[in-house]
């Protein structure tokens, strides 16, 4: 007589917990301890032995996954990419990390080696909201977070900030702050972290109305959120006939620009506000120092690999969005217009 194959489903069901908690046991994944126990033993009970075989060639398979972002020299995706690394190196992953300079064409091809490398899993941020396709990897099963950024329509995991509460909120201390025409340098027209903050620039200005605040598009320009980039935005908005007293920037790269391009005509904070979306370690040194929304890169990074672990580890979870919130530090260089 046959002997009857005893499965993880089987101790699943004897443990009380889920197939994939099983599998994470018995792969070294994170389990609570109790839960570790329940199912060491049901399987003991079952006489379940796992395939050390299957779970070899798993594991060969599954020891890198690729990070896809879009700017190595930011110092927040460098913060970023330590979080996913970090959280990786606990259980024994190994990070390639890809830069796509924002260009959607070397993106794609970066996706296209993860996919043909076979690659465990992707974390991407990606360069644009409507043209990054991430369809390949997950028609074919590849686990894919996207973090910071997400494509539109993308079927997966995200993690992400409230970039559109950051931006309310960044600009609501501008008109607190006694600014009235205040400018907003967003980034590319097609990253949903641009059109996220932009929202929450314009939201803030709606709800100033009452004050004789209006929010007039004049002052909006989208940037590439580089330094030059934001040299050159604040160069334009500085030559109309009424420029701003304060600007919202909406990257931190793009606010050396634009401290450069005041520079340059001797105009500067807090005379003209100044506001990064997204702090620098040196915002506390400059003089004036720099206000300006405090993003949780780290958190971020190890939240999308925390994310992208498990569902290489066969979580059947719904598909979930992570949402992070910002702070906001206020520092010199918002402390109120200059005076005639």
């Amino acid at each position: 007589m046959r002997a009857q194959v005893v499965t993880i489903h089987d101790v699943a069901r004897a443990a009380g917990v889920s197939p994939a908690t099983v599998s994470r046991v018995f792969n070294g994944g994170n389990v609570t301890p109790a839960r570790a126990q329940s199912v060491q033993e049901a399987a003991a009970a079952l006489g379940f032995a796992p395939n050390r075989l299957a779970r070899s060639l798993r594991k060969q398979r599954s020891s890198v996954i690729a990070l896809i972002i879009p700017d190595i020299e930011n110092p927040f995706f460098t913060s970023l990419a330590r979080g996913v690394e970090d959280a990786a190196q606990r259980t024994s992953l190994s990070v390639v990390l890809c830069n796509s300079d924002e260009d959607t064409d070397k993106e794609r091809r970066y996706l296209e080696v993860a996919l043909g490398e076979q690659m465990a899993g992707v974390i991407v941020a990606s360069a644009s909201r409507d043209e990054t396709d991430l369809g390949p990897l997950t028609a074919r099963g590849v686990p894919v977070v996207a973090v910071d950024r997400r494509p539109r329509d993308a079927e997966v995991d995200a993690v992400r900030v409230d970039d559109r509460h950051g931006g309310e909120v960044a600009t609501r201390h501008l008109l607190q702050a006694g600014y009235r025409r205040i400018a907003c340098i967003t980034g590319p027209a097609g990253a949903s972290t641009s059109e996220e903050r932009l929202a929450g620039y314009r939201a803030a200005l709606h709800s100033a109305r009452r004050d004789g605040v209006t929010a007039d598009d004049a002052y909006v320009r989208h940037a590439d959120f580089r330094v030059e980039g934001g040299r050159a935005a604040m160069r334009d908005l500085l030559a109309l006939p009424e420029p701003p007293d304060a600007v919202f920037v909406a990257n931190n790269l793009m606010t050396i620009g634009v401290l450069d391009a005041l520079g340059e005509v001797g105009r500067t904070p807090p005379g003209v506000g100044v506001l990064s979306f997204g702090d620098v370690p040196w915002a506390s040194l400059v003089r004036p120092s720099l206000t300006a929304v405090e993003l949780p890169s780290y958190e971020l990074g190890r939240t999308a690999a925390d994310l992208l672990l498990q569902r290489m580890e066969g979580s059947g979870s719904p598909l979930q969005t992570v949402v992070l919130r910002t702070t906001l530090q206020i520092r010199e260089s918002t402390a109120g217009p200059a005076t005639d």
